[in-house]
């Protein structure tokens, strides 16, 4: 075996250094405050280790640290660390059919601000929805400066995305094609910091595991369904998103051949047979009500109108074919169910358990639990700022350094 370099075990000792960064930021931010004892239990690192580390990151305002109240026991209480929300601060922002969002959310998942706008469906251009988006943010914006400046930008839209570079190659239900939205975003917000985007459902799926219903799953499928529907997998903690980032089109599924034309192109699309226009064409309702026709069918169907149930009884038999589809395929642990499927489960729980039972391999069958979403229409725009904040929990040693700067440089000022 051979001797290491210096520059070697510098190296090493500096990535070991931003890998026990990264555990302690990722720990508070998930977990929210700890006290230094509770950090080591949570960590693995030593009191020295967590000692001359929490310093690093109090020094660049990324968390504080407090006394922790004494609790009549022997010894000295741990003093508790905390996530410094204020200071280290992401926007949000979300794209969905019917309405856009934006918000301010501090460290540890913090909401400070936020704003949302219904709009009409249908078709809107890229420019229109883009100076919406910026008027959002400079609302939420105004209301905390003292948030400035920003550690990242996170974008939810309904579409296909490319995250390499934030590239919307296809949104069927907003009408949109090839459209460089990371580009033109960084154009009207007036922020150096990056921009993440993602598909909403792949960011749906990441809010629940970090702050919804899944919190204790590793493996699980999430489902979000309105005028379309889209999907999100979490794969031992990780989001499984395809070569490009293109994955989780499960609305696209071509489920039924002898089904109708779909938005992307197709025929016979799963979100052809159980999105809202679906569920409202077998109520003989008019496809384009929107929320408000689902909640009267609901309410209809609660009172036992026989049109309003059978509706649901066939959206349920689809749901549950795809469902079963999807469970032989990935196996996951948990199915949550967001959006307008997460408002019809109550009517169709027990026909999608024994769709399950019936089509679902034994093995992947016995695993697998459904549940409704916790977090709600805000599901993307919480998993956006959840992306936003990658780079810091990746690695807070960048944040560091400059933020030692710029706080010496206020201070001299």
């Amino acid at each position: 075996m051979g001797i290491a370099r210096r520059d070697e075990v510098g190296q090493r000792s500096e990535t070991v250094r931003r890998a026990n960064l990264s555990a302690i930021v990722r720990e508070l931010h998930l977990s929210g405050p700890l006290t230094r004892s509770e950090l080591v239990a949570h960590t693995g690192l030593t009191r020295s280790a967590i000692r001359g580390l929490i310093g690093e990151l109090v020094s660049a305002d990324i968390v504080s640290e407090e006394k922790a109240e004494p609790l009549g026991l022997p010894g000295r209480p741990s003093p508790v660390v905390k996530p410094n929300p204020t200071a280290t601060a992401v926007l949000a922002l979300d794209i969905l059919v019917d309405s856009s969002a934006a918000a301010l959310v501090g460290l540890g998942g913090v909401v400070m601000e936020q704003v949302r706008v219904d709009r009409p469906r249908g078709h809107f251009g890229v420019d229109e929805v883009i100076a919406e988006l910026a008027e959002l943010a400079d609302t939420v914006r105004k209301r905390r400066p003292d948030t400035d400046p920003l550690i990242g930008v996170g974008v939810a839209v309904v579409g296909m995305v490319r995250r390499a570079d934030g590239f919307v190659s296809m949104a069927p239900n907003l009408g949109w094609r090839d459209v460089a939205l990371a580009a033109r975003l960084a154009e009207v917000l007036g922020t150096t910091a990056p921009i993440s985007i993602a598909n909403e459902a792949d960011l749906g799926a990441l809010a629940e595991l970090r702050r919804g219903v899944s919190v204790s799953a590793g493996d699980v499928l999430f489902i979000s369904g309105e005028v379309g529907v889209g999907g999100g997998l979490i794969v031992g903690g990780e989001a499984l998103t395809g070569s490009s980032g293109y994955g989780g089109e499960i609305g696209h599924m071509p489920i039924n051949p002898a089904g109708l034309s779909c938005r992307c192109g197709s025929v016979g699309c799963w979100e052809t047979e159980v999105g809202e226009e679906a569920l409202l064409r077998r109520a003989e309702r008019p496809p384009g009500g929107g929320r408000q026709a689902v909640d009267d069918l609901l309410r209809d169907a609660a009172a036992g109108m026989p049109v309003a149930l059978l509706a649901l009884e066939e959206e349920g038999q689809w749901l549950g074919r795809g469902l079963a589809g999807l469970v032989n395929v990935f196996n996951p642990r948990q199915i949550v169910l967001g959006g307008l499927i997460g408002r019809i489960y109550p009517f169709v729980a027990e026909l999608l358990e024994r769709e399950l039972d019936r089509l679902a391999l034994p093995g992947s069958r016995d695993l697998v639990r459904i549940v409704p979403a916790s977090l709600g229409v805000d599901a993307a725009l919480l998993g956006a700022a959840e992306l936003a904040f990658e780079p810091l929990l990746n690695d807070p040693g960048a944040w560091i350094g400059p933020r030692r700067a710029a706080a010496l440089l206020g201070a001299g000022a």
